[in-house]
């Protein structure tokens, strides 16, 4: 059953760490730097975690990272999982009901992304506002435990808009621009053709990848309040003819380090 496993992988971390976490962020492709403003940390790779899956996806490092931000208890995923690798939606999105149970009750999942924007550049941040799943299904499908939320939960603010202000208000103040934007979940692993980017465009989205959403919609359906952050590490072949690698998406995703840096370490100690 669901929920016992979530028991068993979230009393596990327990054993490892003597304190109850408050925040969680989950990084995307190329953002692993992140993780080093943890102080003190307790590292626990994800195949040591009873029932946790293990990341495969290229530079996602597969550990959860327990520490301290100026005195604020959190953890980091360093790696996600995704439904392109071959697991569930069920599984790709278990660690978020692992830190919910945890008692994570604010949560920040960024993730790397294409621009379908053309004023949304490479190395930029931008905060997710809304978001349209075009993955074909939903992690909530099939039976509902209702002690890990109601069957029908409302998608009306899937982003905190309070969130979303105080980072507006840290950028500001740090001297540096984020934007607003929607992003489009597509399964992947292979990137989306032209033709496909101009329907997502013509849908409202500002940027597409190949995870997040399915995370968002767990939170959701767990009343956790959602921070989500993506970095532009390409444009979309909707204003080029060139092949996308996964070495120009890291490339661009180190652009935004120091502001992406920053931003969270000023969200994630923020009381």
């Amino acid at each position: 059953m669901m929920r016992e496993k979530i028991n068993t992988a979230a009393d596990f971390v327990r054993t490892k760490i003597d304190f109850v976490p408050e925040k969680a962020v989950i990084l995307g492709t190329g953002l692993n730097s992140v993780a080093e403003m943890i102080e003190n940390p307790v590292i626990i790779p994800y195949e040591d975690i009873p029932e946790m899956p293990i990341s495969t996806a290229p530079s996602h490092e597969g550990k959860l990272i327990a520490g301290f931000l100026k005195n604020t208890p959190i953890i980091i995923l360093q790696g996600r999982l995704h439904y392109y690798e071959g697991y569930s939606m069920q599984e790709i999105t278990f660690p978020i009901r692992m830190l919910k149970n945890l008692g994570i009750k604010e949560i920040i999942i960024t993730n790397a992304a294409g621009s379908l924007n053309k004023d949304l550049q490479p190395g930029e941040i931008v905060l997710l506002h809304d978001h349209i799943n075009f993955m074909g299904t939903n992690p909530l499908i099939g039976e509902n435990d209702p002690t890990l939320g109601e069957r029908f939960p409302s998608m009306n603010e899937p982003y905190d808009f309070d969130l979303i202000k105080e980072a507006e208000l840290i950028a500001r103040k740090n001297n540096f621009t984020v934007k607003k934007g929607v992003y489009l979940a597509v399964t992947g692993p292979s990137f989306e053709t032209k033709a496909e980017c101009l329907m997502f465009a013509k849908f409202g989205a500002d940027l597409v990848g190949m995870s997040t959403v399915p995370e968002v919609i767990v939170a959701a359906h767990a009343k956790m309040k959602v921070l989500g952050i993506s970095v532009v590490t390409n444009l979309s072949n909707i204003f080029h003819q060139k092949e996308h690698s996964q070495e120009e998406v890291r490339a661009n995703a180190k652009q935004a380090k120091d502001n992406l840096v920053c931003l969270l370490e000023n969200m994630l100690s923020k009381k």
